[in-house]
């Protein structure tokens, strides 16, 4: 059975409306039936844009009562859970989708290891009494597993679009935002928790997994190493929206707040990086044949991440400088809004240039927002400081909450999901130990060099701050054709639920238990510095 996309199936529609059926075509028909697929999007757009405006105007209510037991993103999830059940059991909407079964002309065809990425059909179509013989392409869209899944078609995006229109803004702002004093004061901490703690987390995750999962008796799917070293590394980046926003509520100490702040920004960009290095590495490991270990393989994934991360790095600094040199040496600001559009043009293009490049976009993106934060900023007008400024703001807002929104409602809606207990108690777990096999000894290596130290309090809080977000979501959706990928998103998908609900509402119960300081003044710090006090430099 081909099941497509209502964008993608227009093709076809055209067919059947046209030629496929008896009788002769119609405009009306073919009109109605536009009219059908347009009514579909506009319902999942208008879905997503009720999930949040309730969202805010529930934040705005706790906001205005100064309750703190739960946050923005976790309600979003909240009533993405709500609306996902109610679409799952209590809605029905009837289209005028049609499927046409196929089958392949070739019986080698059966053979593939991998699903093709186009289908050419053949077919003839019947205008007004011509046959004409027409052939119509249709793009791989995922292995269907249920005969109803009209469910599929109501609130599932297709994945490209989280990496390709959700993620640049978050990622971007959150370079753009950055507080660059106590960042690079705390540069060396940052660096060690992002580059060599996501890494460790990543080989911590993937070998206690596979290792758990070796001891669950008849366990229902089959998972590799490489498998569980790949969930490893998706489910190690954390995610810094909830913690943040509490952290700036409250006024929490600004070393702290650069550590959790720095930590989530970077890992973001390691995690996407270390995932595709272990998908380098599966490669080259498949294509020897053996089930040793390759070391020439391990060696050119390692080679592949330094690369990547390097020159994707290199792409977003330049990107950044080049922008900063454009409207330094220019007049341009003296039209701020096209000064603005050339701002967000140049610092949008940089993702995209990464990607065409087979690099990470992410990482190149990041650094262009520190690049632009740092240089570009002081060149724009006053005008397009503050629009820049609040625009990037109010995108990763949405764009935010918009996914965890769809992480509740896809996990009623979304159709390849795969429940495993023993994969979900195991993830669980591990991420939690990978977390802490991150924080507590890398601390303790800091801390022999490092002035101020880091307090066993403050540590906690690093521990207790590793709430999983829309990065991990991202990586886990990307590709759920075999079990074991869809067992990941599953898991990805509870783990991201429950850490944001749970962690990121006691968040501030935390900040009690650990007797970290609240409501400081961002010119004192809670750490001593030689007995020093912080000057009044901001950002």
């Amino acid at each position: 059975m081909l099941s497509l996309s209502s964008k993608r199936i227009l093709a076809l529609l055209l067919f059947l409306g046209a030629g496929g059926c008896e009788g002769d075509p119609t405009d009306i028909a073919l009109d109605s039936k536009y009219q059908s697929l347009h009514r579909l999007d506009s319902l999942n757009l208008l879905l997503y844009t009720v999930l949040l405006t309730a969202t805010v105007l529930t934040v705005w209510t706790f906001k205005h009562r100064r309750l703190r037991f739960l946050h923005e993103t976790g309600l979003a999830v909240i009533y993405g859970l709500i609306v996902g059940a109610i679409i799952r059991y209590g809605y029905s909407f009837s289209s005028s989708i049609e499927k046409l079964q196929v089958v392949p002309a070739d019986p080698l065809d059966s053979n593939r290891t991998i699903p093709p990425d186009l289908l050419w059909i053949n077919m003839q179509e019947n205008i007004s009494g011509t046959v004409k013989n027409k052939t119509f392409a249709y793009w791989f869209r995922g292995e269907i597993y249920k005969q109803d899944s009209e469910i599929d078609k109501k609130a599932t995006f297709d994945p490209e679009i989280f990496f390709n229109i959700i993620l640049p803004p978050i990622i971007f702002y959150a370079g753009y935002s950055l507080k660059r004093k106590y960042f690079f004061r705390n540069l060396g901490a940052i660096l060690m928790f992002a580059l060599i703690g996501t890494t460790v987390s990543s080989f911590v995750i993937g070998t206690l997994m596979y290792a758990f999962l070796k001891l669950i008796p008849n366990f229902s799917t089959s998972f590799t190493f490489l498998d569980t070293l790949y969930f490893g590394a998706l489910i190690s980046p954390t995610d810094p929206l909830t913690i943040i926003s509490i952290f700036n509520d409250l006024h929490v100490d600004v070393n702290l707040y650069a550590l959790v702040f720095g930590e989530s920004v970077l890992n973001d960009a390691v995690a996407i990086v270390l995932s595709g290095a272990i998908q380098n590495y599966g490669e080259r490991y498949a294509t020897k044949g053996s089930s040793a270990f390759e070391a020439a393989a391990f060696f050119q994934a390692l080679g592949d991440f330094v690369g990547i991360f390097s020159l994707s790095l290199f792409i977003g600094a330049t990107m950044g400088c080049t922008t900063a040199l454009m409207t330094k040496y220019t007049r341009v600001r003296d039209f701020p809004l096209l000064e603005s559009a050339l701002f967000v043009l140049m610092s949008y293009s940089t993702f995209l240039i990464a990607e065409a490049s087979d690099l990470t976009g992410v990482v190149a993106v990041l650094f262009c927002g520190i690049c632009q934060a740092h240089y570009t900023y002081n060149n724009l007008s006053t005008d397009s400081r503050q629009r820049t400024k609040q625009l990037f703001e109010l995108l990763n807002f949405l764009a935010e909450n918009f996914i965890f929104c769809y992480i509740g409602v896809s996990m009623f809606t979304f159709p390849k999901h795969h429940f495993d207990l023993g994969f979900v108690v195991s993830g669980f777990l591990c991420a939690l130990l990978g977390r802490a096999a991150n924080v507590y000894p890398l601390s303790f290596l800091l801390n022999l060099g490092r002035k101020p130290k880091i307090p066993m309090n403050f540590q906690h809080m690093l521990f207790f701050a590793g709430l999983r977000g829309a990065m991990s979501f991202a990586l886990a959706i990307r590709n759920t054709v075999s079990e074991a990928r869809q067992a990941m998103l599953t898991t990805t998908s509870l783990i991201v639920i429950l850490t944001v609900i749970f962690q990121g509402g006691m968040a501030s119960q935390f900040l009690s238990w650990f007797n970290i300081p609240t409501g400081v003044d961002e010119e004192v710090e809670a750490l001593p510095r030689n007995g020093v006090r912080s000057d009044g430099y901001r950002p």
